[in-house]
């Protein structure tokens, strides 16, 4: 594979560069903005900016690259094709079209910037700045939660002293940002541990380990559960070749033994005991009840045969739209014509009901396969599905990106993270750039 010809303007590739990287800003850091003060629309900023930087990259890429066109395309169509059962949905359902764009934008931003990022023909020195930054906000974000639990578990200055939800770095203040920060918190530290070959290996396993304690201190234990699921899965990729499986279910194996031994003796893990309950597991189990809630509150709804193809339409069931950012910000989606369905707050009904409701997020029915299955049905599944194959076929070239992309699987199972943009993109933004990394590299 050829490396594309740069641009002849290097300053145009270089304000692409940084446009790129302040669109992404605008979904990393939307949440202490707000926090700050500044006004709640500041949360959907990057529903422009991030479509903008990928409209700019796409029409000023020069690359020939015949490789990352077919990529480009390929994405494109399937977007289209995700777009397209989104508008068929909203047809049968009567959604409002502000449900679609906001729809589309939730679960296609990360693609989105996928396709900026690979659409250039990114120099070594431009992928150094954008691994640089990335960098820099990877420390923003432990930064932040470290000050955080000073202020609040430490110091006893938040209103609900002693709640380490509140530990959430740059995704204060948002219902789950404890998850969400711990999360791109633990991905930066190993995408620092693996990438920052420069740096000392003290310094990259001190960066790894502190990410690691930010994630108890948050009490964001989901995430630690998601990482070694993905890694388990990871695994079963391997089982072409045994040398290869062995360099992963060995220290699978050990980590499960001390993982397990921490949770029986380590006051730090007791918070994982919430789940070691064997009574609430099962088929009538309050967990298991819980959990599926959705899958058998939203069919009662189907008003029609194509609603198990096509869902009950964009942001009416229990996706991250629908689930409370209508609500949240009705004041100012209702003017925009924005729709709600009660499909939604008969989960919630559920949830309230349920003992294991407020008890972990793990044993949420709002997670976000199920709200992809609700809102647009298998067709919806099987569209956002596909999207995630293009990625793994084309740009998880290495162990580690297919790692990152497993734990968005995984976490969907879990809770709405596959639809919170700054995680998402944080993942997206890895991703692009460790393919640019590897093509650089096979070219030298």
């Amino acid at each position: 594979m050829s490396l594309a010809k740069p641009l002849k303007n290097s300053k145009g590739l270089i304000r692409n560069s940084t446009l790129i990287l302040l669109a992404f800003a605008t979904a990393f850091f939307s949440r202490i903005v707000d926090s700050a003060g500044a006004p709640s629309a500041i949360n959907f900023l990057h529903f422009v900016a991030i479509p903008y930087a990928c409209g700019m990259a796409l029409i000023k890429s020069r690359t020939r690259n015949q490789h990352q066109i077919t990529i480009v395309w390929s994405i494109l169509a399937g977007l289209l094709v995700l777009l397209s059962v989104m508008l068929a949905s909203a047809i049968l359902n009567n959604a409002g079209e502000i449900n679609v764009i906001l729809d589309f934008l939730l679960l296609g931003e990360p693609f989105l910037l996928i396709l900026a990022l690979i659409s250039l023909p990114i120099t070594p020195i431009s992928l150094e700045k954008l691994r640089t930054w990335l960098i820099r906000f990877g420390f923003a974000n432990l930064f932040f939660a470290a000050v955080q639990y000073v202020l609040f578990m430490v110091l006893g200055l938040h209103p609900k002293a002693g709640n380490p939800d509140y530990v959430q770095g740059v995704f204060y203040h948002s219902g789950a940002g404890h998850v969400v920060s711990a999360s791109v918190s633990l991905t930066f530290g190993l995408y620092y541990f693996f990438g920052a070959k420069k740096a000392p290996l003290w310094l990259r396993l001190t960066v790894v380990s502190a990410t690691f304690l930010h994630m108890l201190l948050a009490d964001a234990k989901q995430v630690l559960l998601s990482f070694l699921i993905a890694w388990a899965l990871l695994f079963l990729t391997k089982f072409k070749s045994i040398f290869e499986a062995m360099k992963y279910v060995v220290p699978a194996l050990l980590l499960g033994f001390i993982f397990l031994w921490c949770v029986q003796n380590v006051p730090a893990f007791g918070a994982f005991q919430t789940w070691a309950r064997p009574d609430i597991y099962g088929s009538d189990g309050e967990a298991t009840l819980l959990k599926s809630a959705a899958f058998r509150i939203i069919p009662t709804y189907f008003t029609s045969p194509f609603n198990w193809v096509l869902g009950l339409g964009p942001g009416h069931t229990v996706g991250r739209l629908g689930g409370w950012m209508i609500d949240t910000y009705w004041h100012l989606l209702g003017p925009l014509g924005a729709t709600r369905h009660p499909a939604s707050s008969a989960v919630w009904t559920a949830v309230g009901q349920s003992w294991l409701g407020n008890q972990s997020s793990m044993f949420s029915p709002l997670f976000g396969w199920a709200g992809i299955w609700g809102d647009l049905g298998y067709l919806g599944l099987a569209a956002y599905g596909y999207l995630g194959f293009l990625v793994w076929r084309y740009l998880c070239k290495d162990d580690f990106t297919k790692f990152l992309l497993l734990t968005v699987f995984v976490f969907g199972l879990i809770f709405s993270q596959m639809e919170e943009p700054g995680y998402m993109l944080f993942i997206a933004i890895i991703i692009g750039l460790r393919w640019h990394d590897n093509r650089i590299r096979s070219v030298n």
